[in-house]
């Protein structure tokens, strides 16, 4: 196993670091053990949500032994953890331009095998995560002090990706009995430094956001951007050591993909914009998507917009699709808090069959009132938004993930300083907004959105254009350069 703590791109870590990293591992070894020689088998098990439309295969790790009958041609590692939703949903695009392309994907989440010190690992980082995304939005200060430089420069910096190359290193056995030679496409940085500290021959690692920080660095593999500022900023690894002016990333270790993508949702991208259209023209209800993240934040927020735009819902003028994910509680203090929110409301929960019908149905039917939607698996609970995108006119969401996804968006308060980069990205390619970063004006956006058509026909034409230039094309790369790399033998 390479020691990749050291040297990163050619610039050596301070021995402070250096140690600082090596105290890392070891407190995390410590605490959950370390299975460095572990055997762990390894089955394969149909998606119970994904396998249906996209062909998706789970990767089992430590629960006995069975189907491993790996398509060593044909397949793809999606390799993932769950920290927020936005991991799995970069994810699930690679699986769905996985399968459009004629390749077996198989979803590996690092965060699901409890049996494991990996999953122990990354549990304790990611409960930390989540706890921290939901106090930034319950304490300002908190927020200005601890949360926003800590994911705007902290996570930008040399030593901070030592110290996760050097915890990667307890990650890498669930990945023992797993086929070295088929590819390996990181959602998150882990699964991505894992499977090179394992092996694994062919590995791409697939960068979120639009700003650069050597958090997503992993030496070894090929680094996928959605965007070109961020080329620039991870070529030169830049601000990534205070003022130093660092050694580059090499030039075939870092490619421009552009956004990562759903298959059905690229592929159908003129239909959905024109049927947009065609219901702004003919007075039909707009239907706005609110989308509450991983971490469960932002409920204040979205109370705001749900009882702002109850009166237009009521005349028929709009229309809502909430999505609060596995997050029950969320729905019902939304509905205690919003009067006349339940009266309205249609709640789609935890049947999914009935709401992938919902969702097929609206694509060409009409919609109106509220439409709730929760759902206790994971993966429904992501997916479900990524099947109401088609139908929906507006997307309300932090500018996290989403933002590189072509639908209009109206860009919620970020939590955390780099999100700031996706709602200015998309901004300035026009299919979203400016980051409306109070209540006053997400109002006001909201009322733009729904009582004009410039604005809102303006992110569709934006839309049309980035599509013909394949803005949209991220993920297709991405599984074209991981399938590239294995065929380089």
């Amino acid at each position: 196993m390479d020691d990749r703590s050291k040297v990163i791109f050619g610039n050596p870590i301070s021995r402070k670091d250096y140690d600082k990293a090596v105290r890392s591992k070891a407190k995390y070894a410590r605490k959950y053990g370390d299975d460095a020689n572990a055997d762990y088998p390894v089955k394969l098990v149909n998606n119970r949500c994904l396998y249906t439309p996209l062909g998706v295969r789970d990767i089992r790790v430590a629960e006995g032994g069975g189907d491993n009958g790996f398509d060593t041609g044909k397949g793809v590692i999606v390799g993932n953890i769950r920290m927020g939703f936005g991991h799995y949903r970069i994810s699930i695009a690679m699986a769905s331009a996985a399968h459009a392309l004629g390749y077996t994907p198989y979803w590996m989440d690092l965060n699901s095998y409890p049996d494991t010190t990996c999953t122990k690992v990354i549990g304790a980082q990611n409960d930390l995560y989540s706890l921290g995304s939901r106090l930034s939005q319950r304490f300002k200060l908190f927020n200005k002090l601890v949360w926003e430089p800590m994911n705007y420069e902290g996570f930008r910096k040399l030593s901070y990706n030592a110290s996760d190359q050097k915890n990667a290193e307890l990650m890498a056995p669930v990945f023992a009995n797993v086929p070295k030679d088929i590819p390996v496409i990181g959602t998150h940085v882990w699964p991505a430094q894992a499977a090179l500290h394992a092996g694994m021959k062919h590995v791409v690692n697939a960068i979120p956001d639009n700003w650069p920080m050597a958090l997503h660095l992993a030496e070894g593999g090929v680094h996928t951007i959605q965007t070109h500022q961020s080329y620039m900023g991870y070529r030169v690894l830049n601000g990534m050591q205070g003022k130093d002016v660092l050694k580059p990333m090499l030039a075939d270790s870092l490619y421009y993909t552009g956004h990562y993508v759903d298959h059905e949702l690229v592929a159908n991208l003129e239909k959905d914009c024109e049927a947009r259209l065609d219901r702004k023209k003919n007075g039909e209800p707009m239907r706005f998507l609110l989308t509450i993240g991983g971490a469960g934040a932002q409920r204040e927020l979205f109370a705001a917009v749900i009882r702002h735009l109850l009166p237009a819902v009521r005349e028929k003028r709009a229309a809502l699709y909430v999505n609060v994910g596995d997050y029950r509680k969320v729905w019902d203090e939304l509905a205690r808090e919003v009067d006349g929110l339940a009266a309205l409301s249609t709640e789609h929960f935890d049947n999914w069959p009935e709401t992938v019908r919902f969702a097929d149905a609206a694509i060409d039917g009409r919609v109106e009132g509220v439409h709730a939607f929760y759902h206790a698996n994971i993966f429904e609970a992501v997916y479900c938004t990524n099947l109401l995108m088609r139908s929906c006119d507006v997307l309300a969401t932090k500018p996290s993930e989403l933002a590189f996804y072509p639908v209009p968006k109206l860009f919620l308060k970020r939590i955390g300083g780099h999100e700031r980069w996706g709602a200015i990205h998309s901004a300035e390619l026009g299919d979203g907004t400016l980051e409306c970063e109070d209540i006053p004006h997400t109002l006001q956006m909201l009322d733009l959105l729904l009582g004009e058509e410039e604005l809102f026909g303006e992110m569709i034409k934006a839309i049309l254009v980035n599509k013909s230039i394949g803005v949209y094309d991220g993920a297709y790369n991405v599984v074209k350069i991981a399938m590239g790399l294995k065929n380089k033998e």
